[in-house]
Parts: structure tokens; C-alpha cells; sequence
């Protein structure tokens, strides 16, 4: 979804060609699936994070473009709103000083972003839901100009036959909105870890990162505030799988493990998902342009991806979709560090976890965590309810260190962004969404002063769990 579009108009037979070349491309990839691959391929991660721009009045800023022209950087683009931005990371090898050179590599994009919004006197924001994003802003006038979105939000509101998009959140308050276009994404910015997998591991590394859904939403929750309202710790679950609403979901977190291949998610997408976008595309279909651009419109909360690289060599990655955006520079990596751990201990366990843990109970887990967070009852080994901060103190932090030790990540890094960051957030129980409402309770229902003391702490880059009221 990330490429442009140069196509305007669709019409039926545009749907026929297309849904004709998705078949041809599904049948590849079955053949690539099925076929001989390295039994040792090399694992890399990078990782995609959404932001917000605000003003002096700590309000959306809708003025990406002129930002993305100024900056000319490769790391940087649109995203769906004039008032956010997605950096997109280099893909690293899973070796030594991987959790130094992520973090190198953000904050260098990060600030010459944050020095050249600073020129125009506005200031960045890493934040799942921004606390003062009115309702008036999320319309189409406020829409990045790329054809690729515009083209998506007529698809879908040409399904829905123009009934507007309904929202309904029941969490600490009670949020039922109706809106008239897709814009409501544009209120939800995220995390993205990307997981270059070996095709022979791909099922179990995939069904792990389901299991550790849960864990991982909760540890980074940062989304409490929508349209002046507090709902779940992570607000941004709700919020996304409603803001495209379809018959068919599109935005969800599956309906069971893999049993056989990652090959299931691709043939699920040609079966069951409308093209949204029926571009003809001139790329070689060995290539699989149109699945790829199909793939992208289907949002998987652990969204499988195969690419060829620059050589045309297919490869599979992993997309966790589950994670906030922010806090802090230090917080962002740290997350990543947790998620990398968590999947890796549990896709490496002698008995796969989920022979004991049945699918419902981890999609119910997941959506437990994304309302509680940390304070969650979930059910975990042999429908054991534990306390999910427990669980992390007690069992996965230990868990996800000895694994991030197990591929040689420097102990300097482990030290930092495990034994001090997430301990330190676990230890306190101060995610991002714990610090914006405790400054609720202390100074009131104030949001662009929350925004305001929340984006200098930010900028003074301490982790999240060191940050005072």
C-alpha cells in the first residue's frame, strides 16, 4: 500500500482483470511456497513509526508535504492525514549492535525532522491517539494529497453504498460517533516491527507473534484519548478495525493459527477480500505486484508480507501492527527489542505455545490487554488467568532477555533498553497511557497542556517510566 497509484477511474472491468491477476499471482507464490528454499536464511527486522505534527496551540498541523519537500529523505513519508508522517527504517541483520544502530538511525531522522518542523514552529509527536485531534479535523480537505488515499476512501465508501462509517468504543467512557469517509484512521499512529523470517520457521514465528499480541499492546499502550473521551489503554485497537468498515473485516486479528503455511493468509485474501484498489500494474507477475497491492489492503494486526528484493529473490517477513507510537526515541527501541524477544522465545519453544493456549483465548487475551493494558486478566499456559504485568516481571522479560542474549544482541544494549527501560516501565507501571492519565487525574481534563508537557518530555528523550507529572 505504501506505492502510488496512477489510476483515477475504476471501472468492472478493472475488478475482473484484477481479481484475474491476483489468481495467476496466488498460484506463484503456492508454487514459491512449495518449492526448495535455504534451510538457513539470514533474519533481519526494521521497523515503520507513524507521528503527528502539531502547532504552537498543540492542535494537528496539517502540512506534511511541505516538511517531506524540505527534508528529501528516503525515511520519510505521507501518511494518511496532512498532519502525519511514517518513518520507515532500513532492514538490519539480527546481529551485535542491531538495537544501537535502530537507535542511531531514528533519532538522526528524527531531529533533522523535529529542526526543520521547529523552522515552521511546529513540533513532532510520537502518540497512538493525539489527545487534541478534533473531530472536524479527520475529513477529506485535511486527507495527504496522494491518489492512492483518495482512490481507497472511494472504494469504500462505494461498498458501504455512501452509509457513513460508524464508531462505537465502550472503555473508562463511552465514545458512539458517525463519520462520513475513512479519516478516522488518520486519529491512530503506530509501531510497526518487520520480521524477516526463514520460509521453513515462517508458521511458527507467525503464531508467536499472535500469542505475544497481547503482551506487546499492553506493554506499549500510549492511546487513552479520542475526541476528548477516555476509552481502552489502547484506544488505537477499537478505533482502527472500525474506521474501515466493511461486511468483510479488514482490520482484524485473524480467526486462527496458521495450521500449514503463511501461504493460508495470501489464499484467504483472494477468497475473501474485494479489491479495493484494481490498479493494472506492469511489473512481471513473478514479481506479485498485484497481491502485494492487494496484501495492503487487508490489515491484519500480524500481517504476513513477501516481496522480492532487489535482485527479484522473494522473501517473507512478519508485520506486528499492535504497537503505539512513542513515547520516547529510547521507548520506541526498547518495544522493538520487547517484541523481538517475546516472538523469538516463544517461535523457538521446545512445544509450540500454541498447542496450550487455544486460538480464542488468544484473540481474547489481545483484546483484554488493548483495554486494560497492564492491569489485564489474561489466560496464558494450560488457561491459567494471570495478571499481565506479573506475567512480564515474572516470566516474559526473563523470557525475551535470554532469547535477545541467544542471538548475540550487545549486552550494553540489553542492559539499557531491557534491564532499565522495560523493567523500569514494568516495575512502575507507567506506560504512555498510565502518564497521560495520571496528569488527567492531577491537573484535569486540560488536553493541549497534557500535549504541551507531554512533547517536552519527549524531547528531553527520558524513557516514559522516568517521566514526573
Amino acid at each position: 500500500m505504501g506505492d502510488e497509484i496512477g489510476q483515477s477511474c475504476f471501472e468492472e472491468r478493472d475488478f475482473l482483470r484484477f481479481a484475474e491477476s491476483l489468481q495467476r499471482e496466488t498460484e506463484l507464490l503456492r508454487a514459491w511456497f512449495e518449492g526448495p528454499h535455504p534451510e538457513r536464511e539470514e533474519k533481519s527486522v526494521g521497523f515503520e513509526l507513524e507521528f503527528c505534527l502539531v502547532d504552537e496551540n498543540n492542535l494537528p498541523a496539517p502540512q506534511n508535504i511541505p516538511l517531506l519537500e524540505s527534508l528529501r529523505s528516503s525515511s520519510l513519508a505521507p501518511e494518511l492525514s496532512r498532519f502525519n508522517l511514517e518513518m520507515m527504517s532500513e532492514p538490519r541483520l539480527l546481529q551485535s549492535g542491531l538495537l544501537s544502530q535502530l537507535g542511531s538511525e531514528l533519532k538522526e531522522v528524527w531531529q533533522a525532522a523535529e529542526r526543520d518542523a521547529e523552522r515552521r514552529r511546529l513540533r513532532l509527536l510520537m502518540i497512538g491517539t493525539l489527545p487534541t485531534l478534533p473531530k472536524s479535523e479527520l475529513n477529506l480537505e485535511t486527507m495527504s494529497p496522494l491518489l492512492r488515499y483518495r482512490m481507497l476512501n472511494e472504494q469504500v465508501m462505494r461498498q458501504r453504498e455512501g452509509r457513513p462509517l460508524s464508531l462505537e468504543i465502550r472503555g473508562r467512557e463511552t465514545l458512539a460517533i458517525r463519520h462520513p469517509d475513512v479519516m478516522l484512521e488518520a486519529a491512530a499512529t503506530s509501531l510497526q516491527v518487520h520480521l524477516q523470517v526463514p520460509l521453513g520457521r515462517a508458521l511458527r514465528f507467525y503464531n508467536a507473534a499472535l500469542l505475544a499480541s497481547a503482551p506487546l499492546v499492553a506493554l506499549a499502550a500510549n492511546s487513552p484519548f479520542l475526541f476528548g473521551k477516555d476509552l481502552w489503554a489502547e484506544t488505537r485497537i477499537p478505533l482502527f478495525e472500525q474506521a474501515v468498515g466493511l461486511e468483510t473485516e479488514r482490520v482484524s486479528f485473524g480467526h486462527d493459527y496458521i495450521r500449514h503455511s503463511l501461504f493460508e493468509c495470501f489464499l484467504e485474501n483472494l477468497r475473501k477480500y474485494r479489491a479495493l484498489l484494481p490498479v493494472a500494474l506492469e511489473e512481471k507477475p513473478e514479481r506479485l505486484p498485484h497481491l502485494r497491492l492487494h496484501n495492503g489492503t487487508v490489515w491484519r494486526w500480524n500481517r504476513p508480507i513477501v516481496a522480492p528484493d532487489a535482485a527479484g529473490e522473494l522473501h517473507l517477513r512478519i508485520e506486528h501492527r499492535v504497537m503505539a507510537a512513542g513515547p520516547t526515541v529510547p521507548d520506541v527501541i526498547a518495544n522493538i527489542a520487547a517484541c523481538l524477544g517475546l516472538v523469538h522465545a516463544l517461535a523457538e519453544r521446545p512445544k509450540a505455545p500454541e498447542s496450550e493456549i487455544p486460538f480464542a483465548e488468544a484473540r481474547g487475551n489481545f483484546y483484554r490487554a488493548a483495554e486494560l493494558g497492564l492491569d489485564a486478566e489474561i489466560c496464558w499456559w494450560n488457561s491459567k488467568k494471570v495478571n499481565l504485568r506479573e506475567l512480564w516481571l515474572r516470566e516474559l522479560l526473563p523470557l525475551a532477555r535470554e532469547s535477545l542474549k541467544r542471538l548475540s544482541l550487545d549486552p550494553a544494549d540489553l542492559a539499557f533498553y531491557v534491564d532499565e527501560v522495560l523493567y523500569g516501565r514494568l516495575k512502575s507501571g507507567q506506560t504512555g497511557t498510565a502518564w497521560q492519565r495520571g496528569f488527567v487525574e492531577r491537573k484535569g481534563t486540560d488536553f493541549p497542556a497534557l500535549v504541551s508537557a507531554y512533547g517536552e518530555r519527549q524531547r528531553r528523550g527520558f524513557p516514559v517510566h522516568e517521566w514526573a507529572f
